[in-house]
C-alpha cells in the first residue's frame, strides 16, 4: 500500500499522505503507475460521456478533457514535456540543457510542443472511442517504467529521476504493455499497433535523452507519459 499511496500522491491531486518516501517505494509507484493511469481515464471518459450526452461538440469537449487531466496531475507531465524539448532544443553540453530544464520557464521549443502535443489529444478525445482514453491514460503512465528501466542511469544525483533510475525489470515493463496491447484490441482492431507505436516512441526518446542529458529526470518521464498517451490516441482514431 505504501507504492499505491505514493503514485496516488506523486501522480494525482488526490490528498493521500505518501508516508515515507523512499528507494523501495518509489520504485512500487513506478510499477503501478498504470493503475492510476486507468483511474484516470476512467474519469476522463466518464467526464466526455457527460459532456456528449449534453451535447457538447466533439472540439470543444476534447479541450475540456485535456483541461481536465491538466487540474487532475498539476499539469506536472506537461510541465516536463515544455521542459524536456527546451532541454534537446537548445545547444551546449549535457550540464547546458540540464540548466535550461530547471529553469521552470517555457522556451519556444517547449511552448510549440505544448500546443501541438495538447491540440492533438483534444482533437483525440473527441474522437476516439471512451475505452480507448483508458487504454492511452494507462499507456502514458506505463511510459514511466520504460524510463527506469535497469541500465538507464540518472542524468543528476538529485531529484525524481535519481530516485527512480534503474528500478525497473524488463519483466514488468513487458507484462503491463502486452496487457495494454490486448486492452487496446477491445477497443479498436488495430489498438495493438498504437500500443506498440508508442512503446517504440519511448523507447527512442529514452535513447536520445540519455545520449543528450547523460541520464533521465523526472521532466524526460512526464514527457514520455505525454507523448505515449498522444501516441495511442492518434492511433485509435485512424483506421
Amino acid at each position: 500500500m505504501d507504492g499505491v499511496r505514493l503514485a496516488l500522491s506523486w501522480l494525482t491531486v488526490l490528498p493521500v499522505r505518501s508516508g515515507v518516501v523512499d528507494a523501495r517505494t518509489a520504485r512500487q509507484a513506478i510499477t503501478l503507475a498504470p493503475l492510476v493511469g486507468a483511474l484516470l481515464g476512467a474519469v476522463t471518459a466518464a467526464f466526455l460521456f457527460g459532456l456528449a450526452w449534453s451535447g457538447a461538440p466533439p472540439m470543444l469537449a476534447g479541450l475540456l478533457a485535456v483541461g481536465l487531466l491538466a487540474l487532475a496531475t498539476r499539469g506536472m507531465h506537461l510541465d516536463g514535456l515544455a521542459d524536456t524539448a527546451d532541454g534537446l532544443g537548445c545547444y551546449g553540453p549535457p550540464e547546458r540543457a540540464l540548466a535550461v530544464m530547471k529553469d521552470g520557464g517555457a522556451g519556444p521549443f517547449g511552448v510549440v510542443t505544448l500546443v501541438v502535443v495538447l491540440g492533438a489529444q483534444a482533437s483525440a478525445f473527441g474522437a476516439v472511442p471512451w475505452g480507448a482514453v483508458v487504454v492511452a491514460l494507462a499507456t502514458g503512465r506505463a511510459a514511466f517504467a520504460v524510463c527506469c528501466l535497469r541500465g538507464v542511469p540518472a542524468a543528476r544525483p538529485e531529484g525524481l529521476g535519481a530516485l527512480v533510475a534503474g528500478s525497473q525489470s524488463w519483466v514488468v515493463v513487458a507484462l503491463w504493455w502486452i496487457v495494454l496491447a490486448g486492452a487496446s484490441a477491445l477497443v479498436v482492431p488495430h489498438g495493438p499497433i498504437a500500443v506498440a507505436a508508442a512503446l517504440g516512441l519511448v523507447l527512442l526518446l529514452v535513447r536520445h535523452t540519455r545520449r543528450r542529458f547523460g541520464g533521465i529526470t523526472g521532466d524526460v518521464l512526464g514527457a514520455a507519459c505525454e507523448l505515449a498517451v498522444l501516441t495511442v490516441l492518434v492511433g485509435c482514431t485512424l483506421g
